[in-house]
């Protein structure tokens, strides 16, 4: 395969540190298309090489079946043969659709990717050239980091007495293998070297709003492999699958339920097993995710594994500072992060749990200690921890911090019926979303923000807007619509590519998207907030 990018490693956090690029050391964060709309039944070309070519050539459309009851199959290379509604290589002259996307220029020549949505398939053009020149597509599942290398899907040139041409039609997605497919196209002038390629797009499954189509995007980085996310990244997966059902909750768009029960029984037996790890705040995270995959599926499963999440979180409440979870099995700092994903974990679990009683005494004396800790300063912001005295340490007021908060409180309150848990959320709320220092120009952005998408801190802002939604969507004034709104409007017109792939700056510039699922899972918690507000 030949890489778009290089990959990048997450290193693993240190005591004190998190690695994050652009914002420094710190002590502190069965794939089927929508069934609201089409439904394909997508056939597998078998057989001889005879057997695919007239496959291809006399392809028409399949029987529809519904794809929530399809079940994915292995996967395959970005060049193999793919049937869906028609099989590859299909004449552009029969296309129910020619949208442009995307086009790029070399040496006067200009190269168009060409997307069919009613077919589902996309072809190239080279115009303004001479014969032989060249035109082909590149075909990726994973957002365009790889593609397979040498495929030049449908190349051709052009041919004598004409100055354009185009190649043949080309399907994006491969339904067969939960794949989530993009196209580019790209060509050269037949005596030069230089090589132009448009940028990735795809047709519009999948994409019926905002939120659906940054979901989609999402998930050509989740690796059908390893059922995480693209670097495979630990905490920030559960982040991603996080967004992903909630996005399914929220929109309706149930395309992405595989991912659920894939991811879980993929890494379930990983690390200490039922997604538990050395970090606190990494279990919380998964916890949480499973409390989400139970509240869509009713699969009892996913509650069982965020109980003993919770359970082992609670294996390292200390008498350090007074209580609370310390951040790593092995190391006794007190941080913010852990403790509020603790008190929305087990407050979580009291209320999907009849009879309980142990995790609501378990959530009620973690909000009493984290109140008390001294780790929300005098402008109801939150920072990082607390130090070796046991006082707040002074650490950057991260967003992903603000925002958990928010869910634990919303969660405690449908636990407790108390009141003065919505009033103090909505005080910290309001707190930090009228910061300048976290909303520089009224569009939130994290501490220090960089450049990079494969990042610890590429995932909070995610987090935050995630928090926030679900305390806007439990008041009935829902005062925090409007800031939703706003961050969501930001986004989608300055941090977007062609390919729905978002950008770590809401506010702008619009950089070159580094792929990574930290920037992407952010972008779909924001959509979702706001279309759930």
């Amino acid at each position: 395969m030949t890489p778009l990018s290089a990959l990048f490693d997450h290193p693993r956090r240190r005591p004190g540190r998190r690695t994050r690029s652009g914002v420094g050391a710190r002590t502190q964060p069965d794939a089927q298309p929508d069934t609201r709309g089409r439904t394909r039944t997508a056939r597998r070309a078998v057989g001889s090489a005879v057997a695919i070519t007239l496959a291809c050539l006399l392809a028409a459309p399949l029987t529809p079946v519904s794809w929530a009851d399809a079940a994915p199959a292995d996967a395959a290379s970005a060049d193999a043969v793919i049937c869906d509604i028609y099989c590859d290589a299909r004449d552009p002259a029969t296309a129910r659709g020619d949208r442009v996307p995307v086009s790029a220029s070399v040496h006067g020549r200009t190269i168009r990717l060409h997307i069919s949505d009613p077919d589902v398939m996309g072809w190239g053009s080279i115009d303004g050239g001479r014969p032989g020149d060249e035109v082909w597509l590149d075909r990726s599942f994973d957002g365009g980091r790889t593609w397979a290398s040498g495929s030049r899907l449908g190349l051709t040139t052009i041919p004598a007495g004409s100055t354009g041409w185009r190649t043949q039609m080309y399907n994006v997605d491969d339904w067969n293998t939960a794949g989530v497919g993009a196209l580019r196209a790209c060509g050269k002038a037949g005596d030069r070297a230089e090589i132009a390629c448009t940028g990735w797009a795809r047709n519009d499954r999948n994409t019926g709003s905002r939120s659906t189509a940054a979901a989609t995007a999402l998930m050509m980085l989740w690796d059908r492999d390893t059922g995480l996310f693209e670097t495979n990244g630990w905490w920030t997966a559960a982040n991603a699958l996080t967004a992903v059902i909630d996005n399914a909750r929220i929109s309706g768009m149930g395309s992405y339920r595989y991912a659920i029960a894939q991811t879980y029984d993929k890494n379930v037996g990983a690390r200490q097993g039922q997604f538990r790890n050395e970090y606190l705040d990494d279990t919380g995270w998964w916890g949480l995710a499973w409390i989400a995959a139970y509240d869509l599926t009713g699969d009892s499963r996913y509650l069982s594994t965020a109980r003993a999440d919770a359970d082992h979180m609670r294996a390292y409440w200390t008498d350090r500072c007074g209580g609370g979870v310390q951040w790593n099995t092995d190391i006794a700092y007190k941080n913010a992060i852990t403790n509020e994903l603790y008190i929305q974990l087990n407050a979580a679990l009291h209320n999907r749990i009849a009879g309980d009683t142990t995790y609501l005494q378990r959530a009620q004396e973690g909000w009493d200690w984290f109140r008390a800790s001294g780790m929300i300063n005098s402008g109801n912001l939150i920072n990082d921890g607390l130090n070796d005295s046991c006082v707040n340490n002074g650490e950057p007021t991260w967003t992903y911090n603000q925002g958990v908060i928010l869910g634990a409180l919303t969660e405690l309150h449908r636990a407790t019926g108390d009141a003065g848990l919505l009033s103090t959320a909505r005080a910290l709320a309001d707190a930090s979303t009228s910061s300048t220092y976290l909303n520089p120009g009224g569009v939130l952005r994290e501490v220090n923000e960089g450049d990079d998408c494969n990042s610890d801190g590429a995932s909070f802002k995610g987090a935050y807007v995630r928090g926030l939604g679900k305390l806007n969507t439990a008041l009935g004034d829902r005062p925090y619509s409007g800031y939703l709104d706003r961050q969501a409007d930001a986004a989608y017109g300055n941090a977007r590519d062609s390919l729905d792939m978002y950008g770590p700056h809401w506010s702008g510039p619009r950089v070159p998207v580094t792929v990574g699922h930290g920037c992407q899972q952010g972008a779909v918690d924001l959509l979702n907030a706001a279309q759930a507000s």
